[in-house]
């Protein structure tokens, strides 16, 4: 499986940095299943990737490599899919509706797939003002209370 860190020329990384970006390679980008696995404390998996410019360019790619893999399997919903069962039959799952729906939301949103909340601007807003220069407690400067319809 490691063969996205091979394409990085890493220069002056040191091996406990290529160690783990091998492990994040090898658990699909997720930190804290990488850090574990080499113990690896995820404090310094996140030191290198705010303070190290080639670090962070090797975790983004190897993160793309993930959610490009989540979408083949979200593809693979959608298309509908073969699975084996317990005793090696093999049955064929129809296409997800759920799945369908998904992408259609997140993918979809220019041929108009977005669900929109209507927000109601009639009721009445209350602003208050408060005059920093005086106590709102002392009552010394009033709230100003502007109704809006």
């Amino acid at each position: 499986m490691i063969f996205l860190i091979e394409l990085f020329n890493f220069g002056q990384m040191d091996d406990y940095k290529k160690q783990i970006l091998e492990s994040l390679e090898e658990h699909k980008g997720i930190v804290t299943s990488a850090c574990a696995s080499i113990n690896c404390p995820r404090s310094t998996y996140y030191n290198y990737y705010n303070t190290d410019p080639e670090f962070k360019d090797a975790v983004d790619a190897i993160q793309d490599v993930a959610i490009d893999f989540v979408e083949s399997k979200l593809m693979e919903k959608i298309n509908g899919v073969s699975v084996a069962g317990k005793e090696g039959e093999i049955y064929d799952l129809p296409p997800s509706d759920t799945a369908i729906i998904f992408y259609l939301k997140t993918k979809g949103k220019k041929r108009g797939y977005i669900e929109r909340m209507e927000v109601d601007n009639l009721a009445p807003i209350q602003v208050m003002t408060l005059d920093p220069l005086n106590d709102p407690a002392t009552n010394d400067s009033p709230a100003q209370n502007i109704v809006t319809p």
